[in-house]
């Protein structure tokens, strides 16, 4: 229950009766702040008028965020900030104690049972809360603040705009927020197959996606550079640089407190160099007989068994809900005449599906069976859009979800025919959301002001929004910034760390809140420099 909005009375803070403070308390004696959301009778508890109200104060300035907050009902009171008696209070044996723990170590407060008192930050399950798992309600009032929510991870989320309006304004003002996001998926993609990120610098971009109420990481470990993360099933793939099981299991854990899945991209039948360099007679060839770069010969049992026996394994390690199955690129599909120029697959296809059967039937096929294989290992597939064909006598499996990144290559499909096929369809607009080391191929550095000006989940290829289908979050979940590493060493982690910051905050605040931004890019610059965290601490 939340609790009554009224004046506090707190020291400190003495009221002042000024003009705007008259206004503001004849709006509450009046009926209070409109807004989303209330108890069961229509009425919210924080609308209702204080019975004797003995001090006024002058309109709290809305929460300062990124993203922004959906919706803030102003309250009458000085607002909250952190005292010296101040504590974190939830219950020691709840389903929010590493959410209390994590805020107290960050507030330099104590860690208590309750009940809750002047000064302190309660933190509460909700069950049947309305707006998701994601959704929270953060109410302060009468020298407290009370975050609620039906999940773990939307009351976390409140204490992300906790930390970040105490930086933006020094305190959390009077009232209450009601804040959800806008499409369930929000992320980055981290390519370290191409370059190798040491595991601090893994950890910290996680710790900065969470401050910015983002959920997922995708690591894309597999790659023709290298394979990037310890085996148990084929050790003789692993590159010398490595995340090590240890260093895995820990990005996890850190990921998993953070409420952050972490997906993990076995790209096939394309991109395997790693792979192949250990299994040479695996590698596709011509009508030559030149090896296709990075290519698995897909008409060759043992390559399933292959690729198999690592998304089994890694379906394990990885405890999140998807994993990524690649499919772009296959360098057999990229050339002008596929069934010439690799007549073995071409004679495969069509003794397999009959006089119309092509490599891209096979192609589809593996997609189908690798998707098979990482369902019965408890995840959702999720695959690049170029990996998807039109009028094939194999069609792929409705349930893969298409990551939409290209529409420059064999992947020209527009966006709106894999909804059409009723699809969903995740983000990676190539034109917005790639940051590709080196600018090679015509790539430049994107930067967060034109995403912040231009880009929508809804801008799926290009610069035009689909029009012509939903794009609402049922059939376009959401997308993920992404880092590409083809010239390796064109920047340093730092350098890479620099370079995303910004371009990460236009896309969270894109992906949080579906209204067009409230202030100019100058402002939201000053604002992300204010609610940085690394700033914040320096």
């Amino acid at each position: 229950m939340v609790h009554p909005t009224g004046p506090t009375g707190s020291a400190g803070r003495p009221g002042r009766l000024t003009a705007l403070g008259v206004v503001a308390l004849a709006v509450a004696v009046l009926g209070g702040c409109s807004g989303s959301g209330g108890d069961q009778s229509g009425e919210t508890t924080e609308s209702r008028p204080p019975a004797s109200p003995s001090k006024s104060y002058p309109p709290p300035s809305p929460p300062r965020t990124v993203p922004s907050v959906r919706s803030y009902e102003p309250g009458n009171g000085p607002g909250w900030k952190p005292v010296n008696s101040t504590r974190v209070v939830a219950d020691p044996e709840g389903p929010l104690a590493d959410e209390a723990r994590m805020l107290a170590g960050e507030l330099k407060a104590d860690y208590a049972t309750g009940p809750a008192r002047k000064g302190d930050i309660e933190l509460v399950i909700s069950p049947g809360q309305s707006g998701g798992d994601e959704a929270y309600r953060l109410t302060a009032q009468n020298g407290r603040v009370r975050i609620t929510g039906s999940d773990d991870a939307g009351v976390f989320y409140g204490t992300r705009t906790v930390l970040q309006t105490l930086r933006s304004g020094g305190e959390v003002p009077e009232g209450v927020i009601r804040d959800r996001p806008d499409r369930p998926q929000r992320g980055l993609n981290l390519d370290i197959a191409r370059k190798h990120f040491t595991p601090g610098w893994i950890e910290a971009r996680l710790r900065e996606m969470a401050d910015l109420k983002l959920n997922q990481l995708a690591l894309h470990f597999s790659d023709d550079q290298g394979f990037r993360v310890e085996s148990t099933s084929h050790p003789e793939i692993v590159s010398a640089q490595h995340l090590t099981t240890a260093q895995l299991r820990h990005i996890l854990d850190v990921a998993r407190r953070l409420h952050i899945t972490v997906i993990p991209e076995i790209d096939s039948p394309g991109h395997l160099g790693a792979v192949l360099r250990a299994h040479p007679s695996l590698q596709l060839v011509n009508v030559n007989g030149a090896p296709a770069q990075g290519a698995i010969d897909i008409g060759k049992p043992a390559a399933a068994r292959l690729i198999d026996d690592l998304l089994r394994e890694y379906a394990k390690t990885f405890p999140g809900a998807y994993f990524h199955i690649g499919a772009d690129e296959y360098v057999a599909l990229m050339a002008e005449d596929p069934e010439g120029s690799y007549p073995g697959l071409a004679a495969l296809a069509r003794q397999k599906y009959g006089p119309n059967g092509r490599i891209q039937d096979l192609a589809t096929d593996w997609l189908n069976d690798r998707a098979a294989v990482v369902r019965e290992g408890g995840k959702k597939a999720k695959a690049w859009n170029d990996g998807f064909f039109r009028d094939g006598v194999v069609r792929a499996d409705k349930s893969i979800e298409v990551e939409y990144w290209t529409g420059k290559e064999s992947g020209e499909r527009p966006p709106a025919e894999y909804l059409s096929e009723g699809r969903k369809v995740s983000n990676l607009n190539d034109e917005y959301l790639y940051y590709v080391l080196g600018e090679p191929n015509q790539f430049v550095y994107p930067t967060g002001e034109r995403i912040y000006k231009e880009w929508t989940p809804a801008v799926l290829r290009g610069t035009e929004p689909v029009t012509s289908q939903p794009t609402g979050r049922d059939r376009v979940p959401g997308g993920r910034f992404a880092i590409w590493c083809d010239l390796a060493n064109a920047q340093t982690e730092a350098q890479v760390a620099r370079g995303i910051r910004l371009p990460l905050n236009a896309v969270a605040q894109k992906l949080w809140d579906p209204r067009p931004p409230a202030e100019g890019w100058p402002a939201f610059v000053k604002l992300a420099d204010r609610v940085d965290a690394e700033d914040a601490e320096d």
